[in-house]
């Protein structure tokens, strides 16, 4: 089906990678493992905020963990021997840091110390986690996505309960990303990659997943879609890597928006923030740059289909 032209939002540049963090055209295992023509210098992801209105975000090659604070300055909180790809808040202020290389892991923001909190799943190694997700009830949703594509539809979604029971969801997914639910936590949005589409993953009474289908199909972009995001009205930004945009779907899964960067056109994740929720915040990994978007209505947007 198709749908009239989503209108446009543009960008600013909010904050820019220092020099002095860039990692230049230089050997690195994690980009060496990626397609051909990965970003070397930087790979901003996982932005989040804190109570302060803090933006934090990883930049995965390099092993480093910044704080952003509300003037635009970087802060690093932590360099460290791993592959951080994304990260949350839990509501008791703990951050947690889906490690590319070792798994799930706490940040201690006082100390910079990066401790393991979840390495294996049943005993199995996981094949590289990527992203994850808190529900309101403490639950942890993540994605194992390892080098899984159209090629190898393995990838793996998982949930972790308070109690530290660990189940995998779903085993079948060519490339699992970034991951949010909708606002009464019954449905999970799923980003797949390599599939360039967002998946619907509803859940039952019993907290099985059933009938799990194709919600929005993507094209185009050298890659698809990365980072997930949730505002005020149950509707979907979704972060095109390659393409240099954001989509923005209603609640209904019509497109609405495009926000175009500014900068380049690896458009890895977003987060909505301060003041009142009426920004989006894009990490943009080619650049190593923040960049931000006024939305129309404080705290919403403003579907309009006219």
């Amino acid at each position: 089906m198709l749908y009239a032209p989503p209108r446009d939002i543009p960008t600013t540049v909010f904050a820019s990678l220092p020099e002095r963090y860039q990692l230049g055209d230089v050997p690195n295992a994690w980009c060496d493992g990626q397609p051909y023509g990965t970003h070397r210098g930087s790979l901003l992801e996982g932005p989040s905020f804190d109570r302060e209105g803090n933006l934090h975000c990883v930049d995965i090659a390099a092993g480093r963990i910044f704080k952003v604070t509300r003037d635009g300055e970087f802060h690093l909180l932590a360099e460290y021997d791993g592959w951080p790809n994304g990260l949350k808040f839990h509501r008791d202020g703990r951050i947690f840091v889906a490690d590319y290389k070792h798994g799930i892991m706490l940040l201690d923001p006082a100390s910079g110390r990066v401790t393991p909190y979840l390495e294996r799943a049943n005993l199995e190694r996981f094949k590289a986690v990527n992203d994850l997700f808190f529900a309101a009830n403490g639950d942890l949703y993540f994605t194992d996505q390892g080098l899984t594509g159209l090629h190898d539809p393995t990838g793996r979604l998982f949930r972790v309960r308070p109690d530290g029971e660990v189940t995998c969801l779903l085993d079948n997914v060519p490339s699992p990303n970034g991951l949010v639910m909708n606002r009464d936590e019954t449905i999970l949005y799923l980003a797949v990659t390599r599939g360039n589409c967002v998946w619907r993953v509803p859940f039952n009474r019993s907290g099985g997943v059933a009938k799990v289908g194709l919600y929005i199909q993507l094209s185009g972009g050298g890659g698809g879609p990365d980072g997930l995001a949730l505002d005020e009205l149950g509707g979907l930004a979704v972060a095109h890597v390659g393409l240099g945009s954001v989509w923005i779907f209603d609640a209904d899964g019509e497109p609405v928006y495009r926000v175009r960067s500014c900068a380049g056109r690896h458009t890895t994740n977003v987060a909505f923030g301060w003041p009142d929720r009426n920004c989006l915040y894009i990490t943009e990994a080619e650049s190593g740059v923040i960049l931000k978007a006024e939305l129309e209505v404080p705290g919403k947007l403003m579907y309009s289909h006219q």
